[in-house]
């Protein structure tokens, strides 16, 4: 990571594992859909999300999904790239799918917080990963530039995020 001015972290899967059940979350917002008699548009979580403002779903699927984030955030379990952020000397931020409070929750728990310039989760913007905006979000607010700052993520998600916006980025 040397030859870097910034280094953004995905959060959960690369620096943290959040204690969140993916599938109990998906049947929550199923059950979300189905209330509002609604038909999802599939099984998948991160689908329905995206359909969930069209369907007028959108604050309630927001918040059962980060209801999850929380708790998972409050029992999470550090993982070996944390100890990459704490010694490195360059500034680092967090660029996250999961929501900020939920971020800010799982830094705060491990020690974090005070090696991190910047967080910004799905909800900080108008939009979220893999729209470049929230990296570019995270870097604005580190006052990073593009061609100088490595993302690092665990997903094909953070990999397009990272292509999409410029950036460089390494796999966990």
């Amino acid at each position: 990571m040397t030859g870097y001015d910034a280094v953004v972290y995905d959060l959960d899967g690369t620096l943290v594992e959040l204690d969140v059940d993916w599938n109990a979350v998906a049947v929550d917002v199923r059950k979300i859909y189905h209330r509002a008699d609604v038909t999802p548009p599939g099984d998948g979580l991160w689908g329905m999300l995206e359909a969930a403002g069209d369907a007028g779903l959108g604050d309630a699927v927001e918040a059962a999904i980060a209801a999850h984030e929380h708790d998972g955030a409050r029992t999470s379990e550090r993982l070996a790239h944390a100890d990459e952020l704490l010694e490195r000397s360059p500034p680092a931020g967090v660029c996250s799918l999961n929501c900020e409070a939920a971020c800010r929750t799982a830094l705060d728990r491990h020690g974090l917080t005070p090696h991190v310039g910047a967080v910004v989760g799905r909800d900080s913007v108008a939009t979220y990963k893999p729209d470049p905006e929230p990296l570019m979000a995270t870097l604005s607010d580190m006052d990073a530039d593009t061609d100088r700052a490595l993302f690092v993520g665990d997903s094909e998600r953070d990999a397009v995020t990272a292509r999409r916006a410029g950036v460089d980025f390494r796999w966990v």
